[in-house]
């Protein structure tokens, strides 16, 4: 019997470095979880690692966790990269098919791939990874599997994944500092589409809105293919801060609040009381802090309700605000939010449902969507090439050519 394979996703947030440890077996559909562990960021502003020590300290910290709960020497890990520096451009690519039999051969993939990352960017950015959308073969566009066909020109469409050299660096340097290898560094909306989404609703069209703690991730998908991505630098710790500034209290008691007692849309007209002696949410001062709920929703209804405008406004960017016959799809933490899709439809006038990760047993929080999807990405490139020896040896030219439709 085949031993079951290791894979291990590691998700650096702002509020959270989250570690995923999971089992495939080659029988099983889905896979087991052997360790969920998390530990609070420390270095990380709105998902950059802005100090790379003590972010590694912490991660530090997380793996032990990791590597008790196991009894595994965990020594590689799949990665998030995360941040509005992240952007992407669609680009182009064409190349002459190398072989003189005329097939299309593993180099000339890589080749076409490359030639479509030459363009210029700004001082200081760079790609570090590529979805091809499709490939046109003697200009019959509209092809996704072109390894052995047979034709003299060969172009690509391709959407660059590009970000700020400084904070991809910081990002790497803090797992390196860590004793491990970053065996593939995947963006985190992208991750987490893979977690959430169906092939249905990518086939149709479909975006999918990842609301972390200090980004909001967006990735929108139409006939099966990656056509755009955005990272916004808001997140549901905006909302945590709102609370606090509006309720004149502390961040710790306003986040406190916003899980006990939030809500993104006001009903009814009932008073809720959160005294600081209660035992509930352990705060011991005096004091009693009172607020009405149509106070607090108010609040968390304001911050929700911008994020989901800078929402439609990139939508409206691509042409597909309200013309995604799937709609949008909410993860993340901050989807958790009561009556959050009731919200989302009314400001994006699209269906909206909640997205939880699929594939594992008895794991569907939205919170671990991102750690998921980057397992279930380094899976379907197993699946692809009959193994999962990535981290052994196999290069990342062929690792590259299996990755392309796996968005």
């Amino acid at each position: 019997m085949a031993k079951p394979t290791i894979i291990t996703g590691l998700d650096i947030g702002t509020s959270a470095i989250k570690i995923l440890v999971s089992s495939k077996k080659p029988e099983e559909s889905e896979l087991e979880v052997l360790s969920l562990a998390q530990e609070p960021s420390v270095g990380v502003r709105k998902g950059v690692v802005v100090g790379v020590e003590e972010t590694s300290e912490a991660l530090v910290n997380i793996l032990e966790k990791a590597r008790k709960d196991t009894g595994l020497k965990i020594d590689s890990v799949y990665l998030n990269v995360n941040g509005s520096h992240i952007f992407s451009i669609s680009s182009h690519g064409t190349v002459v098919v190398s072989r003189a039999d005329q097939k299309i051969s593993e180099e000339d993939i890589e080749r076409v791939l490359q030639a479509a990352q030459t363009f210029s960017l700004p001082s200081n950015k760079e790609v570090f990874d590529v979805f091809p959308k499709e490939f046109s073969v003697d200009g019959q566009s509209g092809i996704r599997e072109v390894l052995g066909l047979q034709g003299v020109r060969l172009e690509a469409e391709v959407l660059a994944m590009a970000g700020f050299s400084p904070y991809l660096k910081n990002l790497t340097q803090t797992v390196l500092n860590s004793d491990l290898q970053v065996l593939d560094m995947i963006p985190s909306p992208i991750a987490a589409s893979r977690a959430v989404l169906t092939p249905r609703q990518k086939e149709l069209g479909v975006a999918l809105v990842d609301i972390g703690a200090g980004t909001t991730g967006l990735t929108v998908f139409e006939e099966g293919n990656l056509i755009y991505l955005a990272i916004l630098p808001i997140g549901a710790a905006n909302i945590t801060n709102d609370i606090a500034i509006g309720l004149k209290t502390d961040i710790d008691i306003a986040e406190r609040i916003k899980l006990e007692y939030g809500t993104c849309l006001f009903k009814g007209s009932d008073k809720k009381s959160v005294s600081r002696r209660k035992e509930k949410i352990e705060i011991n001062e005096e004091e009693p802090l009172v607020f009405s709920q149509k106070q607090l929703a108010s609040i968390i209804e304001a911050r929700i309700s911008e994020i989901f405008d800078q929402i439609h406004k990139e939508l409206k960017k691509i042409g597909k605000e309200k013309l995604l016959p799937s709609g949008v799809v909410l993860t993340g933490g901050g989807a958790k939010l009561p009556k959050i899709t009731e919200l989302a439809k009314k400001e994006l006038k699209l269906p909206v449902k909640i997205g939880k990760p699929k594939g594992f047993l008895n794991l569907d929080d939205p919170v671990w969507s991102v750690c998921c999807g980057l397992v279930l990405t380094m899976v379907d490139l197993g699946e692809k090439e009959k193994t999962f020896e990535f981290g052994k040896g196999i290069g990342s030219k062929i690792k590259k050519i299996f990755k392309i439709f796996i968005p």
